[in-house]
């Protein structure tokens, strides 16, 4: 699996110590995020990872930004994407699990236990294929149609 990560400056930290993590667990890691800690438009790097994404590039994403929820705002103007800005291990299995969320977002003040536990949380979960939660995403996809055409 090859998984894409971004953020804003606030997330260098964090950034690098979660793409060591996943490297370690085998996965592949592409970064989409700045390396400085000098000020940046989180906006920019969120499209670079949302692009990716669609244009399979990559399988998923990751974004940090300061609380996260930047990141999540930016990622969910690109059509196709959905993103959850998640605090804990439960949101992240919800997110994927019920939202089929392909992109989550995270605070960069989130621990690194934390951090861990949120990833291992989204990259395990699939998505259910409940009828209540496919007819919702349908939902979602049919808007994102409907109001491209306007």
């Amino acid at each position: 699996m090859t998984i894409g990560i971004a953020n804003d400056h606030r997330g260098v930290t964090l950034k690098q110590k979660l793409t060591n993590y996943l490297e370690k667990k085998g996965y592949n890691v592409i970064n989409f995020g700045t390396d400085t800690t000098e000020s940046v438009d989180y906006p920019d790097y969120a499209f670079k990872l949302c692009e990716a994404l669609n244009n399979n590039e990559i399988d998923t994403g990751i974004a940090i930004c300061g609380t996260g929820i930047g990141m999540s705002i930016a990622c969910n103007k690109v059509k196709g994407i959905r993103c959850a800005k998640v605090s804990n291990e439960k949101e992240a299995f919800l997110a994927r699990n019920h939202n089929d969320a392909n992109v989550i977002a995270i605070s960069a003040d989130t621990s690194v236990m934390e951090a861990k536990d949120i990833l291992d949380s989204f990259l395990s979960t699939n998505f259910s294929l409940e009828e209540r939660h496919t007819r919702r995403i349908e939902k979602i996809k049919n808007y994102e149609e409907v109001s491209n055409e306007r």
